[in-house]
């Protein structure tokens, strides 16, 4: 089977450093200087903005609603539209090395939609791949139960050499995005119904956490490839960590 590298690590208190550090793997991924990787983590409070929600003239308030739940507002590095992680969700973010990616967009978001479905129906949910009508930051590959509320929404981003999936599952606490995503939509200027935010907890009737659906997707994943634990390397946290650093005033 094919190798893939499996890291763990979580940043919940510092959401902009954790997506530096997706962003840093996959352009380092892409360059050859480290083998494909996944990533499965365990976020904090953060509404992450994508690059048409950053570039709308609601965007500040947006921010500023955000911020006014307790959520830090983020850059997203997969597109999309703003999303909501807390500690009821899990995080998936996936580099791959590929020479021609526009060539495999559709195959990406087919494996990434099918793993999180297919470990959501090992624990018992009604998991199915489509965009439920209505549904938050909307697409083609989210994962919905019963046709009904999304449980899960991924995106994907192309670089010369190399592509990033991401993802997001809500364990428990699909209220929560409901409740944050309203105000923030509302001042981006995109309709949507709360009713069809949803969590895996709810569908099956019991409490889920994050850590329960780690286990059900790295089961999954092991399936198809040879799974390397590994952690993040030094030159990666400098590399992430440094362009964090705003760039020094110009005199």
């Amino acid at each position: 089977m094919e190798p893939l590298r499996l890291i763990r690590h979580s940043f919940p208190d510092q959401p902009e450093l954790s997506t530096a550090i997706s962003r840093t793997i996959l352009r380092r991924v892409a360059a050859g200087e480290l083998p494909p990787t996944i990533r499965i983590h365990r976020p904090g409070r953060e509404v992450a903005f994508g690059r048409q929600d950053r570039a709308s003239p609601g965007y500040e308030t947006a921010a500023q609603a955000a911020r006014a739940a307790g959520f830090a507002a983020v850059e997203r590095l997969a597109g999309g539209r703003a999303a909501v992680f807390h500690e009821g969700t899990l995080a998936i973010a996936r580099a791959y090395s590929d020479p021609q990616p526009p060539k495999r967009t559709y195959a990406r978001f087919e494996e990434m939609a099918e793993l999180i479905a297919t470990a959501l129906r090992g624990l018992g949910v009604d998991a199915r791949v489509g965009e439920v009508t209505g549904e938050y930051c909307p697409g083609a590959y989210s994962v919905n139960a019963r046709g009904a509320t999304k449980l899960a929404g991924i995106g994907q981003r192309m670089i010369r050499g190399g592509a990033h999936m991401g993802g997001v599952v809500v364990a428990f606490g699909g209220r929560d995005v409901a409740r944050v995503l309203v105000p923030v939509y509302e001042a981006l200027g995109l309709d949507w119904d709360p009713a069809t935010s949803g969590s895996v907890s709810e569908e099956l009737g019991r409490e889920v956490d994050p850590g329960e659906l780690e286990e059900a997707l790295i089961v999954e994943l092991a399936k198809s490839y040879e799974l390397v634990d590994g952690e993040i390397d030094d030159q990666t946290m400098r590399l992430a960590a440094e362009g964090l650093e705003p760039e020094p005033a110009k005199p």
